[in-house]
């Protein structure tokens, strides 16, 4: 409702907009004429044929954003174009003059019935009608920068029902202005002359801002601000706020908090038992949000709500180089071999976290390596992510069959319980034969649960937008090359670089063979983010846990002397020791340039 409030009310500043000039003369036309039979008819005609217009182009260009992952770009160029058109009015008479003629061409046919009907009786409503038509068509094409962000927002995240309205609440809001300012008369309308000027300068100002979003989307700049405002992050003075209230981004089985708008029960009590020893009825949370929005599905064609009732549905919202994530898959995986035969659909939605996590080929070549066969909706825009107001990788929300959550976990662990809710919603859908047994899940590698008891060390990003605790000497240069000094001897947590390095706001690449991370930590296990050189060519490392080879403690992508590739973007196991955990001093070494660095994590 606020929304459509806003959009109103700037339908209604679009008074001031000089692209209404066109429309006005029209307009006063109707002037001294009969409310209800001339002035009327023609604002419903422009508020039809604007929503129309406008929806066309919404529709358009959500399409190519669907269609496959280059669409995105040519919907950011139609974008590009539409902040050009307020940028530099000549551009937008060129490029809406096809529109402009058949409004023209309209306004005489409406003209003309008007005489045909003689002053004396007035306009008829049919003909201000198709007059109001002509207006929106006029209007359409260069209504102001509030309509550039209705139709931005749903070329990069999807049309909807919601979009149209809220079109329809603008063109609302600009037609109620132009009532006013012909009951008023005059006087408003040399005061809206008087006033072109500055809207002039606005209306440039808001098409440079248009512009300067598509290059940093282009970038993929949106990723990273998207980490730092949500509430999904894990960076900065945010985080410490989250974390005070007991919250985590990457939620783990025993310290994920809920979400300020997730459902309303209690996730960890759902399940308290009766006397009978029989599950008590699990609340409802609320409906299941659309799946519109996803760039692509992977393993299944595109799946939607409706089709889906009937069906238990698992929606786990995951991203391929989550370490949580990776650790609750096995499970995953086993709910949905387990239960498919009785009714229930996994769906797999994967929202990226950083930017090479946006490129669908990765995705395609993780799902397959880590063996998901059930669909999974590739969710870019986090169209789907907003839906559900999700706040966590990972998050599972369980579905009934008539459509409604009625449960959900955030993070690792209460695995059983989670199964048990999967039970019991096949049950009340009608399932016969539901297994009681719990699945027994034998997790290896990356994929095996943490030992959280002895962790000491929280995830750590190496880009300098979300770093924390980097102890080389002078800091971090920005986006720059420079040559790094790694701390002498780090306190626990502490890291730093050594050699040269280029650090960007996600990443730190290796400019040179011989560069060094070293870090500080007290875990089990040691994760590090790592990626290939820009063209993809295989970096060579070495690994070492205070100064010496790991031995038995190296991770499944480290060979016992602490060599090993890096040939793709994901999450590599570096460390995984075998004795006490104590406090101990990492180290890779990069035997070749190129590689890029992105964030430690630890079990």
């Amino acid at each position: 409702m606020t929304l459509l409030i806003l959009a109103y009310l700037g339908g209604i500043l679009t008074i001031v907009s000089p692209c209404i000039l066109p429309v006005l003369p029209f307009v006063f036309s109707r002037a001294g004429q009969s409310f209800s039979r001339s002035v009327l008819p023609m604002l419903a005609g422009m508020v039809l044929m604007f929503a129309l217009v406008a929806t066309l182009a919404a529709v358009g260009g959500s399409w190519v954003v669907q269609a496959n992952q280059y669409g995105r770009w040519l919907a950011l160029a139609l974008v590009a174009v539409f902040g050009a058109t307020l940028l530099f009015p000549k551009l937008a008479e060129r490029l809406t003059h096809p529109l402009v003629s058949l409004g023209n061409r309209l306004t005489q046919s409406a003209q003309g019935d008007d005489t045909a009907a003689g002053e004396s009786k007035g306009t008829g409503p049919g003909a201000s009608f198709l007059l109001g038509i002509a207006t929106g068509l006029l209007w359409a094409p260069c209504a102001g920068p509030i309509l550039g962000l209705v139709l931005t927002g749903a070329a990069l995240q999807g049309a909807s029902v919601g979009t149209t309205l809220l079109l329809v609440a603008y063109a609302a809001g600009a037609a109620t202005s132009l009532a006013l300012a012909l009951l008023v008369g005059g006087r408003v309308f040399a005061t809206m002359k008087r006033s072109l000027g500055a809207g002039e300068w606005i209306r440039r100002v808001l098409g440079g801002l248009m512009l300067a979003g598509v290059g940093a989307i282009a970038l993929g700049l949106d990723t990273g601000v998207l980490a730092q405002v949500s509430t999904a992050s894990t960076g900065g003075i945010e985080q410490r706020l989250v974390d005070q209230l007991g919250a985590r981004r990457n939620a783990n089985g025993t310290d994920s908090g809920s979400a300020p708008q997730a459902p309303q029960a209690d996730a960890n009590n759902a399940m308290v038992r009766t006397a009978a020893n029989e599950p008590a009825p699990l609340p409802v949370e609320g409906q299941l949000p659309s799946l519109d929005g996803a760039v692509q599905w992977l393993n299944s064609p595109p799946l939607t709500a409706q089709a889906l009732r009937g069906k238990v549905v698992l929606v786990d919202f995951w991203t391929y180089s989550c370490i949580n994530c990776l650790r609750t898959l096995p499970y995953v995986k086993a709910w949905a071999q387990k239960y498919r035969d009785q009714g229930l659909v996994v769906i797999g939605v994967h929202a990226p976290e950083f930017a090479f996590e946006r490129d669908i080929n990765n995705v395609k070549k993780a799902v397959n390596d880590l063996g998901v066969d059930y669909p999974v909706a590739i969710d870019n825009n986090y169209a789907i992510w907003r839906g559900f107001n999700n706040q966590y990788w990972p998050a599972h929300y369980f579905v009934d069959a008539q459509g409604r959550v009625r449960y959900h976990h955030f993070g690792e662990g209460n695995y059983a319980e989670s199964e048990r809710v999967i039970q019991q919603l096949l049950r009340e859908a009608g399932a016969k034969q539901v297994a009681d047994s719990i699945a027994d899940v034998k997790a290896a590698g990356v994929q095996q649960a943490p030992d959280m008891s002895d962790v000491r060390s929280p995830e750590t990003y190496v880009g300098y937008e979300r770093a924390e605790n980097f102890t080389s000497p002078g800091g971090a240069v920005k986006d720059a090359v420079s040559d790094y000094r790694a701390p002498t001897s780090p306190s626990l947590n502490n890291w730093g670089l050594a050699g040269r390095w280029n650090v960007g706001p996600e990443q730190a690449t290796a400019t040179q063979a011989g560069a060094r991370i070293v870090y500080r930590f007290h875990a089990r296990d040691l994760h590090l983010v790592l990626g290939p050189d820009a063209n993809g060519k295989p970096v060579r490392f070495r690994v070492a846990v205070d100064g010496q080879a790991p031995g038995n403690a190296h991770g499944t992508d480290a060979a016992a002397d602490g060599t090993g590739t890096v040939t793709s973007q994901r999450l590599y196991q570096l460390v995984r020791q075998t004795g006490d955990v104590q406090d101990r001093t990492f180290t890779i070494e990069f035997l070749d340039p190129g590689a890029s660095a992105y964030a430690f994590t630890f079990g």
